[in-house]
């Protein structure tokens, strides 16, 4: 059964357009809050941005509920876990990108002739990327060794991130290297060439503090192992000197924020990036697609931080 939770729109409504996130559960998503402050900034009255919980099994039905409103109501939807791969055979069209990293988080309706057509995309990468820059600084600065935490969905929107910032070969590591088949898939698909290895205490924390980038795209808590090394013990002394990390690493967690990976990479004078800046950037992609206008980056951001609290 589809639960919903339509969001009002914005004052001043003539002719309602809507969108909305999907997932389950996903009463948490930040995404209203990022989506209704860019209709707002952007003048959009009409404009309505609800929340859905949605599962697999009842994704074609919400997507036939959708074909059925009039052509031209619906501009898109934001997709959460578990439907990222669950729609692939529900849509019409699947855009590149999308297709070789093996998730979508975007569908965008357009009506023709009184139809409606799907296209999924993924907003993901740029958001990695975008996050990335932010941490990266001001200036062309290449990122010639990487490394990746976690072997799922997000993983392989972070190798093709890092791919565009000039990295086609980072270090993976994972838990089991019997569970990433489909992120060996998306790889192959991507034509990026990256090393998979499994957590190894040493292995992996050198890796980490020698890397231009790090993205973190485990569940959160599962990095705290690889903070306490970096902080404590033997190989917090090693890398406490000359050996810090040198480059940027990105948490895609925002939940506990600053996650311990954070707190212990910048403690160590490295700059940390917290997933929350993923996604902005991502939502403010989808807020461009959905609406044909430049994000309101600003309004958007000034939002965020005052849904989690974070002093400007």
């Amino acid at each position: 059964m589809i639960t919903s939770a339509a969001a009002d729109p914005v004052p001043g409504a003539v002719g309602t357009r809507r969108a909305a996130v999907l997932g389950h559960p996903v009463a948490h998503s930040l995404s209203p809050v990022l989506h209704t402050a860019a209709y707002r900034a952007l003048g959009l009255a009409g404009w309505a941005y609800g929340v859905h919980d949605v599962t697999e099994d009842t994704l074609a039905g919400f997507l036939e509920d959708v074909a059925r409103d009039p052509a031209g109501a619906w501009a898109g939807l934001s997709l959460t876990m578990p439907l990222k791969q669950a729609v692939f055979p529900l849509l019409d069209h699947v855009e590149p990108l999308a297709a070789a990293v093996g998730a979508v988080n975007t569908v965008l309706f357009t009506a023709v002739g009184g139809a409606v057509t799907t296209t999924g995309t993924n907003t993901d990468v740029h958001g990695i990327v975008a996050a990335l820059r932010e941490g990266l600084g001001v200036g062309p600065r290449p990122v010639a060794e990487a490394v990746v935490l976690g072997g799922g969905a997000t993983a392989a929107s972070a190798l093709a991130a890092l791919a565009e910032l000039g990295c086609a070969s980072a270090r993976v590591f994972v838990r089991s290297l019997d569970r990433i088949g489909p992120l060996r898939a998306a790889v192959a698909r991507m034509g990026v060439s990256p090393s998979f290895e499994v957590f190894d205490d040493k292995a992996t924390t050198s890796a980490l503090v020698a890397a231009d980038a790090v993205v973190s795209t485990t569940p959160k808590y599962a990095a705290d192992t690889w903070a306490k090394l970096l902080t404590d013990g033997a190989l917090g002394a090693a890398v406490a000197g000359a050996d810090a990390p040198r480059g940027v690493l990105l948490d895609v967690v925002y939940d506990p924020r600053p996650t311990a990976l954070q707190s212990a990479w910048t403690a160590l004078g490295a700059r940390a990036v917290g997933g929350e800046r993923m996604l902005l950037h991502q939502a403010a992609e989808q807020v461009r697609l959905m609406t044909g206008q430049v994000a309101p980056l600003a309004a958007m951001d000034e939002a965020l931080r005052a849904a989690l609290a974070v002093p400007a």
